[in-house]
């Protein structure tokens, strides 16, 4: 009788981005893919990744492939979920655990780009590598079911921020128009933003407020294990 071949891991990382849409003009999400360059799937696009070292802490491997194949270096990586759906790959099976991370746009522009990485907007993406549009579905089901109770969208701020620049963000992930007043009386009840008694400089008449999240609220979001990146 011949024995099983043991499972094979890897790591992958969905990483999401604000950027203006060429063809409406508003912010929407972007995220990067790499073209590969051999079977199975060669030339199709897929998610950053790769195999997982023995000798290698999953975080750690998610980051390394993240950076050798885009560039970038986010400061914070989640642990997504763990695809191993019988048949996702040819051959032996395959196990992935999949990380997300959101990045600013200025850390996006920054990012490695050329004939094998490139960006596309996360609702209009092509037939992609593996179960690799299943696992963005389900990575964006989880980002605008999240950005509604925690502080996720601080990601894509600065430290500081307005009310209309995360109002933005909220609308960007969610993909609907709020209306400002209630969302303004929304954040403000939250208590997961504070005032930081400064307003935004260089703009035309009233500058708005500058809000900072609530520093207090991290531990409870990310619990005891929290995000580790390598």
């Amino acid at each position: 009788m011949t024995e099983p071949h043991p499972p094979v891991l890897a790591v992958s990382t969905v990483i999401f981005a604000l950027r203006p849409d060429a063809e409406s003009g508003f912010m929407t999400l972007w995220l990067p893919l790499v073209r590969r360059t051999r079977e199975p799937h060669l030339n199709l696009w897929a998610l950053p990744g790769g195999w997982l070292p023995t000798d290698e802490e999953l975080a750690a491997a998610a980051a390394r492939t993240l950076r050798e194949t885009t560039g970038l270096t986010p400061k914070y990586l989640e642990q997504l979920y763990t695809f191993g759906d019988l048949g996702r790959s040819p051959g032996n099976r395959v196990v992935s655990v999949v990380y997300w991370a959101l990045v600013q746009s200025g850390e996006a522009d920054a990012a490695a780009v050329d004939d094998n990485v490139q960006w596309f907007p996360a609702d209009r993406l092509p037939d992609l590598a593996f179960d690799h549009n299943h696992i963005v579905e389900y990575a964006l089901w989880r980002l605008r079911t999240k950005v509604e109770y925690s502080r996720i969208a601080h990601a894509f701020l600065g430290e500081t921020f307005t009310l209309a620049q995360l109002r933005d963000v909220h609308e960007a992930v969610l993909r609907r128009a709020l209306d400002p007043a209630n969302f303004r009386r929304m954040i403000e009840s939250s208590g997961t933003v504070v005032d930081t008694g400064l307003r935004l400089a260089g703009v035309p008449h009233r500058p708005p407020r500058l809000y900072r999240y609530n520093d207090s609220q991290t531990l409870a979001e990310q619990g005891p294990l929290g995000p580790l990146v390598g």
